[in-house]
């Protein structure tokens, strides 16, 4: 008998995938601009994983108690209401993975082609990386899946490479940002909660991937515990990975070489080892992006199925065989558009935003769970700290990072209220 492909490994392994991404690659280079010190941004990758975990385990509580796919589509719509369900699972199309996704893939083409000056070069590539894992993808969930495992393995296997390449290819006490921490004390701005709140809603859509497996939770045999195993285990290798990777961007190269840059992995490793150590990164960082826009073309469809499955979306987009095949054209053809019309920082400040609301919402809807079957709550892992700690420090740093970029937040607010006005639209069309 052939082991089911959505096991416990798989299923961690679209954790890692889905999380260690474009945001990892891009984040702290404007965090350092910011936040104007490397120990800063650390800790802010620090608290950001510690929240994420809090996060895993709240999802995998959800996941244990509703073991079916759909995400936060499904927890909000039976936990609260289906208007709270239908926003999510409107955000979850517009940010959650069709932005997501536009973000890995422009992210991917600065990275693998920075000879190109060209903006519509970039932009062609960016739609290309989405072809190929639409391909993937569309028709055959084993064929994708065994895909999929193989290129997050490589893609941990260079990742820990790269880091010990980094501390091994000479003196660690001879990296340029550690010699800043002490050298620019005198320039390092006052601390800002406010700055520091918005790099943790930048970093938030770094970690935002560690709920991927809730998604396809209804397709896996052997029950929800899986589930939430693989959540919190992907989870916490994806924080190692972090910790360790903006170690050496925000450490080794000089303040001024990483500050305000896209491709800090890059400047990284091009001062660690020069030019083709830099273009070896270049490769690792283009895997890396692959698989979190394979990811996440993976699992996206399967909550608009969910919601066709409630008569909220078209039916064409329900599970049909092994794959939703219209869901996932329609999600990649969508992402496409955002490639050509968005640009990287805006991206990630919408999507930190938005994201962070929506899994706050979602964590939250836990307590109304118990609170109408407080029996069935006994005994949860991490209940009811877990989430208590993270919707609350959520919605801490989105509103504190809100009084510095407004105007993020306000597209945030503008998707929410335009999955109201959508709802009462299927609503009255059903009727």
């Amino acid at each position: 008998m052939r082991a089911h492909p959505l096991g416990l490994w798989t299923l961690a392994a679209l954790v890692v995938a889905n999380m260690i991404g474009a945001g990892v690659f891009t984040t702290s280079g404007f965090a350092l601009g910011d936040l104007g010190s490397p120990l800063r941004v650390l800790a802010a990758w620090l608290v950001g994983g510690l929240l994420a975990l809090c996060g895993a385990l709240s999802y995998g509580a959800l996941a244990r108690l509703m073991p079916a796919s759909g995400g936060e589509y499904l927890y909000l719509s039976r936990n609260i209401h289906p208007l709270a369900g239908f926003i999510a699972g409107w955000v979850s199309l517009l940010a959650g993975f069709v932005g997501a996704i536009a973000y890995a893939a422009i992210t991917f083409s600065v990275y693998a082609a920075p000879a190109f000056s060209d903006s519509s070069a970039s932009q062609w590539i960016a739609s290309s990386v989405i072809a190929v894992a639409t391909l993937l993808h569309a028709f055959r969930l084993r064929h994708g899946a065994w895909v999929q495992n193989f290129a997050v393995a490589l893609k941990l296997i260079l990742i820990a490479g790269f880091c010990a390449f980094a501390v091994g290819a000479g003196d660690v006490g001879d990296w340029q940002g550690l010699s800043d921490i002490a050298e620019r004390t005198d320039l390092v701005p006052p601390f800002s909660i406010a700055a520091f709140a918005l790099t943790l809603m930048w970093i938030s859509f770094s970690y935002s991937g560690f709920n991927a497996a809730v998604y396809i939770a209804g397709e896996v045999p052997v029950g929800a515990a899986n589930v939430a195993r693989g959540l919190l285990l992907g989870t916490f290798v994806t924080m190692l990975a972090y910790l360790a990777l903006n170690a050496v961007f925000v450490l080794a190269p000089a303040y001024e070489a990483v500050a305000f840059q896209e491709d800090v992995a890059a400047v990284a490793a091009q001062t660690l080892g020069g030019d083709r150590v830099g273009l070896a990164v270049r490769i690792v960082v283009a895997i890396a992006l692959f698989t979190s826009v394979s990811a996440m073309t993976m699992i996206g469809p399967r909550v608009y199925a969910k919601m066709a499955d409630d008569g909220l979306m078209p039916h064409a987009l329900r599970l049909r065989g092994e794959t939703p095949k219209v869901a996932v054209l329609m999600q990649s053809a969508l992402a496409i558009v955002v490639v050509w019309i968005a640009g990287l920082r805006e991206l990630l400040s919408y999507l930190g935003f938005t994201l962070g609301l929506c899994t706050a919402a979602t964590v939250a809807s836990l307590f109304v769970f118990a609170r109408r079957n407080p029996e069935r709550v006994a005994g949860l892992p991490g209940y009811p700290w877990a989430p208590l700690v993270f919707v609350s420090f959520t919605l801490l740093f989105a509103g504190l990072a809100a009084t510095q970029s407004p105007w993020e937040m306000a597209a945030a607010l503008a998707t929410i209220a335009s999955g109201v006005v959508l709802y009462a639209l299927v609503r009255r069309v059903a009727r």
